[in-house]
């Protein structure tokens, strides 16, 4: 079982390095004039072509841990947080080989690839570990429901990275004045680079062995015990730091709050913030989506903009049936009740009922190019809200932590 789990994760590792020698690959076919020959006669670039071949490679790596690890384990590698989050990955990068095979954009790969990267390490800095099954947990539903989404949700993120390609290529981006347009693509880029912060921060503290011991009152109202791994600047409700020489918190979480996870949250987005500048500095102050318009000169917006309303007509289908048909049969036959108004299952209905809003303005409305970029790209953002946040800080049936 050990050297299953060993091989598990060796598997991963590689799919790893094929998605980053991947987004190499397409940077070189987005920036592929220097590399035309010196009698100025244009060259078939290539790169593009490289960087398709290794996400497929990545996928087939990807797919043996999935399936080396359920050997492993005994059961479907998604109950837990690394392994719903890594497979959540690996669905994008399968939906992203799928779509590009029939639109061929360098430029999507550019922007989607990077976003796999970081959703992988992002995964990276859980618990890893192989635990038996709860007893919940342990019905054919939960795989049946779970790996569903999963791959919904992977479809859908394609549609993210098209709506952000679409937005990059077309918006305004030039002026010095902040307008409420640029604001949302700097956010999204702001948004992007606090996943990022947040896992070169939890690796630092990681390789310093940082542990802040607290005594608290649960949300039983019981007394427990609480590690933190980061300085708190959010403790748990009524907490007593029990570590000396460690930080002590500025405010205290109320109990229906998993304050750890809320402590990282806001870790996260500081860190994030001082990365976000650290690269408008290094850039003369300029915008990071300004930084990026150049490379999209050659983007269709129309093709884009395509791509983005076909993934999500085929992911929304499937979401509504993993997420909610799915979801309402495995949560009879684990708490014998088909909805119970869990903070999960409320903001699956929420992710559920945009994407229909937004097929309806879009077949019925005709809202296409600009307002459907925006609306997909929010509508991943509805879905990561979900998968961090309400997964981690609310407490409920649903909590991963």
């Amino acid at each position: 079982m050990n050297s299953l789990a060993e091989l598990s994760s060796n598997l991963l590792y590689i799919a790893f390095f094929f998605y980053f020698a991947a987004t190499v690959f397409y940077i070189l076919s987005v920036t592929g004039r220097q590399f035309r020959n010196k009698e100025g006669d244009v060259k078939k670039n290539r790169w593009g072509t490289w960087g398709y071949i290794a996400t497929v490679i990545g996928v087939v790596f990807a797919f043996g841990y999935f399936f080396t690890r359920w050997a492993a384990g005994g059961h479907p590698p998604v109950s837990n947080m690394f392994e719903y989050t890594a497979f959540l990955a690996i669905c994008f990068s399968l939906a992203f080989v799928v779509i590009n095979g029939i639109y061929k954009s360098n430029v999507l790969g550019l922007f989607t690839i990077p976003v796999i990267m970081l959703i992988i390490a992002y995964a990276s800095v859980f618990s890893t570990e192989i635990a038996p099954l709860v007893p919940s947990l342990q019905s054919n539903w939960l795989a049946i429901h779970v790996i569903t989404v999963a791959l919904a949700q992977g479809i859908l993120a394609v549609s993210f990275g098209a709506g952000l390609v679409y937005l990059v290529r077309t918006l305004d981006l030039s002026g010095k004045k902040m307008t409420k347009r640029t604001f949302g693509i700097e956010f999204i880029m702001y948004t992007l680079l606090t996943g990022l912060a947040f896992v070169i921060l939890t690796n630092v503290f990681e390789a310093t062995n940082y542990e802040a011991q607290f005594t608290y009152v649960n949300e039983q109202g019981e007394d427990a015990e609480k590690t933190y791994n980061l300085p708190a600047i959010i403790g748990p409700n009524e907490g007593v730091l029990e570590t000396e020489d460690r930080f002590s918190p500025i405010f205290y979480a109320p109990d229906w709050i998993i304050s750890e996870d809320l402590n990282t949250v806001v870790w996260s987005f500081g860190s994030g913030f001082l990365l976000y500048w650290v690269i408008r500095l290094i850039g003369r102050n300029r915008r990071i989506s300004a930084m990026l318009q150049p490379l999209l000169k050659g983007v269709k917006p129309q093709t884009v903009d395509e791509l983005s309303y076909r993934a999500i007509a085929i992911g929304f289908p499937l979401f509504a049936l993993g997420g909610l048909a799915f979801a309402m049969i495995y949560a009879q036959i684990a708490w014998t009740r088909f909805w119970g108004w869990d903070p999960k299952e409320v903001w699956a209905l929420i992710t559920f009922f945009f994407y229909a809003a937004y097929l309806h303005l879009r077949l019925s409305r005709n809202w296409i190019g600009e307002r459907s970029a925006w609306l997909a790209v929010i509508g991943f953002a509805i879905i990561m809200f979900n998968l961090i946040f309400v997964n981690l800080v609310i407490a409920g049936l649903h909590s991963y932590a």
